[in-house]
């Protein structure tokens, strides 16, 4: 890989040079068939479907979130150090990123940026993800191996359902999500919304009539009153 030497963990250069998410070639018909676990015994990606063979082995789950492969802190923190690498808070889990991303905007010189891309970060994070963190330590003999962590076993964090093997809607941005969330209220509020207002309406006809009995009693004495009422003007008979 570029930028890479053969001083580091194979794991570690095949799991950063790895392309997740793709579709699993052996499970090309299967529904759920991104290839989100990496197999750091294997030095290599698969998908749930060729998870069992891989069940003795360290694992780690990869994840999605605003289109960019992440791992969750509490599972790479067993493999190295994350601390100065800045993390992210999802579905009440920290998260890093794996690669480099691309500068949302120039870094101009003022407030803390990431040490090996420039990428403005929140203090006191070094890093903006876990490649860049590599890139550093390397410069330096000896100084990525000072951050590894010994792990003779690391299984799935959690195991994988239907809802965690959709990667973008696990990890989802804040904004997407209070957007969503926002939507689906309004749409399931307009019946409830339709119901309280025509009930309104019948409360108001209701209290019309209630309010008007008089004169509702006067029309329904109508016909009765008609049915008294004489049927002309009297014409008297001729005298002779």
């Amino acid at each position: 890989m570029v930028g890479y030497s053969s001083s580091m963990p194979g794991w570690l250069e095949a799991m950063l040079g790895e392309k997740f998410f793709n579709p699993c070639m052996i499970h090309e018909t299967s529904k759920k068939n991104e290839k989100n676990i990496f197999c750091l015994d294997c030095c290599s990606s698969f998908c749930p479907q060729c998870l069992p063979p891989h069940r003795p082995h360290r694992l780690l789950q990869v994840r999605r979130y605003v289109y960019h492969d992440v791992v969750r802190v509490d599972d790479l923190e067993k493999l190295i150090d994350c601390s100065s690498v800045q993390s992210y808070t999802t579905n009440s889990a920290k998260v890093v990123f794996l690669n480099e991303r691309p500068p949302s905007r120039p870094f101009r010189g003022s407030g803390n940026a990431c040490l090996s891309c420039y990428r403005p970060l929140q203090d006191p994070y070094f890093f903006c993800s876990l490649s860049c963190k590599v890139k550093e330590l390397l410069r330096s003999e000896g100084g990525l191996w000072k951050e590894l962590r010994e792990c003779e076993y690391l299984p799935l964090s959690c195991e994988l359902d239907e809802g965690q093997l959709t990667p973008d809607s696990i990890l989802e941005s804040a904004s997407a999500t209070s957007s969503a969330s926002s939507g689906g209220g309004a749409a399931a509020a307009a019946p409830v919304a339709a119901g309280t207002e025509a009930a309104s309406r019948r409360k108001k006809r209701t209290s019309a009539g209630s309010g008007s009995g008089r004169r509702g009693g006067d029309r329904a004495a109508l016909p009765e009153m008609a049915s008294r009422r004489k049927k002309g003007v009297p014409v008297r008979a001729p005298l002779f």
